[in-house]
């Protein structure tokens, strides 16, 4: 018998993942080759010295569209381009030759110096633009390049930064609205946040990222930990006392994953340290070849929790965590708004604008109205919200009416407390629909409409409005999240309208939203739509039953 010489097949090598801890250092899409090319943190001095100098047509491309993100600045979206076109259209199609302007506000803390600041920078150089998100930014619009030497120069004057408010770097830190001051606070987490901005916002070692980074550290349960990159939540340990545990690998947008706990107790003096050393293992083992699997969440879920937290132990802090117990879950969701009071015997007051839709001067008169109270601080809240603390009680009922005429309720309808929405198609490149301004018309409708039945809800029914797939808004994690699609009316004719995500939430009712198979609703029919599923809800609910609950059993015919 002749001997068999053909070879053994070859085993497949898995494709790398552009890890450096790996050996994959050479870039691997444009975003990467645009990193490596020059460090993005580099691009406020040809903005200062070049840019500024030479307008909008003096802007390298590269720049424009990737490094200046770094810095809070994306270019807008060119006014008259409908949804359908967004996907269509090459980048500087979309471009408008005005600036989108995020400004940090880590902890979303302000003094009411600051926040007038914020106020009159937005009347001079942005049409009196100034969104509040639910990052705890503010957003400005219409910036021109020429403006940003003295926008920064005013910011920084005051304890302000845009730095890494963009980009793939470490993002602003979530933090409690009432840190420092809640009865219920278990920690305050504010010298952490401090501590890590003071030394690694702006640190080289953290400017180049596989994506960008989001963190959230609170004593309370009110900074939507379960969907961040990291997040540090308070927990009593039993023989260790108050510390936090440790969250990693959230995040929503096309995948969406809740965060895995590690397992670890740490004390507030070492966060600072132990969130240094798992942002180096996202930029070390992240997955850089496909943007659209760079986020850590695909890291964790690939490894588990118990090899991330081993990695992160035996190389990069080089000791062993403590074990902890994780947090007990809050009977209801907080945001802060209405009159609360302090540890102090003073009080904090929470007021909401529509969908986080606000304005410099609202700013300006909201830190008017706060000084006249006796205040000199005020928090925004990552539910799009601003809340006053501080105030005296014999103060109290007189800044509500100031803050209402300013347009923030403090006792406002469920809808207007429940609503938010991203950018949209207004000013947003990535958008297929408007958000802000349906936002805007749907609380309105539905205060009118349902004014007999709003008294009677429990908990308010959240509603997310998104204009792309990205869920800026957090759509999967909203009672009831729409997200923005061009949809087929009844005519035949191509919309605006929305795919609907029923009983996200995180908290008692952590997941992700129920779709329904083919189910979309134009922007037309919102209102009928969110109200009939409503008194569906109010008639079919038993005794204490949230809106998540009832979706999960409710029959689908309810629900459309």
């Amino acid at each position: 018998m002749a001997p068999n010489t053909s070879r053994p097949a070859r085993a497949k090598q898995r494709r790398g993942e552009g890890q450096w801890a790996l050996g994959y250092r050479e870039p691997l899409n444009p975003n990467e080759r645009s990193k490596k090319d020059d460090n993005p943190l580099n691009v406020r001095a040809r903005i200062e010295n070049i840019y500024a100098r030479g307008g909008f047509d003096s802007i390298d491309p590269g720049d424009l569209r990737g490094r200046f993100r770094w810095y809070g600045l994306y270019t807008q979206r060119k006014p008259g381009i409908d949804g359908g076109r967004t996907a269509t259209l090459e980048p500087e199609e979309l471009d408008d030759r005005y600036f989108m302007l995020r400004v940090r506000l880590d902890g979303g803390a302000l003094t009411t110096d600051q926040l007038a600041l914020l106020g009159e920078l937005s009347q001079t150089y942005a049409r009196d633009t100034a969104d509040i998100t639910d990052r705890q930014n503010i957003q400005y619009h219409w910036i021109r390049i020429e403006d940003m030497p003295t926008i920064w120069q005013k910011l920084e004057n005051a304890g302000m930064t845009t730095m890494e408010a963009c980009g793939d770097s470490p993002r602003v830190i979530l933090g409690s609205p009432v840190a420092g001051i809640s009865a219920d606070e278990l920690i305050d987490g504010t010298p952490a946040i401090a501590e890590i901005t003071r030394r690694y916002i702006g640190d080289p070692q953290f400017a180049n990222l596989p994506r960008k980074f989001k963190t959230a550290i609170s004593g309370l349960q009110d900074v939507a930990h379960e969907i961040h990159d990291v997040a540090f939540v308070a927990v009593e340990h039993p023989e260790h006392g108050p510390g936090f545990d440790v969250w990693v690998g959230g995040g929503l947008s096309t995948n969406p994953m809740i965060a895995q706990r590690l397992g670890a107790w740490v004390p507030l003096d070492e966060v600072p340290e132990v969130w240094a050393g798992i942002i180096a293992v996202f930029r070390d083992y992240g997955y850089r070849r496909l943007r659209s699997r760079a986020r850590i969440k695909f890291l964790v879920k690939d490894w588990g929790a118990e090899k991330f937290r081993e990695v992160l132990e035996t190389e990069y802090l080089h000791r062993t965590l403590v074990d902890g117990p994780a947090p007990e879950v809050p009977q209801t969701p907080i945001d802060h708004i209405g009159v609360h009071r302090q540890r102090d015997g003073n009080y904090y007051v929470g007021g909401a604008p529509v969908a986080g839709r606000a304005s410099g001067s609202m700013l300006i008169a909201v830190a008017k109205a706060a000084e006249r109270a006796g205040s000199g601080r005020v928090r925004l809240t990552p539910q799009q919200k601003l809340v006053v603390l501080d105030v005296p009680e014999s103060e109290v009922e007189t800044l509500r009416a100031e803050l209402a005429e300013a347009g923030l309720q403090t006792n406002p309808s469920p809808w207007r407390r429940s609503v938010m929405a991203c950018t949209g198609i207004e000013f947003c490149k990535l958008a297929i629909v408007e958000t802000k301004a349906r936002a805007a018309e749907l609380v309105a409708d539905l205060e009118h409409r349902l004014a007999g039945i709003q008294d009677g809800l429990d908990n308010p029914v959240t509603i997310h409005l998104n204009g792309c797939p990205n869920s800026c808004a957090r759509i999967q994690v909203a009672d009831i999240g729409l997200k923005g699609q061009i949809v087929t009316d009844d005519d035949g004719n191509q919309v605006e309208g929305f795919q609907v995500h029923l009983g996200g939430g995180l908290g008692l009712d952590t997941g992700f939203g129920r779709k329904l198979r083919g189910h979309k609703v134009t922007s037309a029919e919102l209102t009928d739509y969110v109200e009939r599923v409503v008194r569906n809800y109010i008639a079919q609910r038993e005794d204490g039953e949230r809106f998540a609950q009832w979706v999960t059993r409710a029959e689908e015919a309810d629900l459309k």
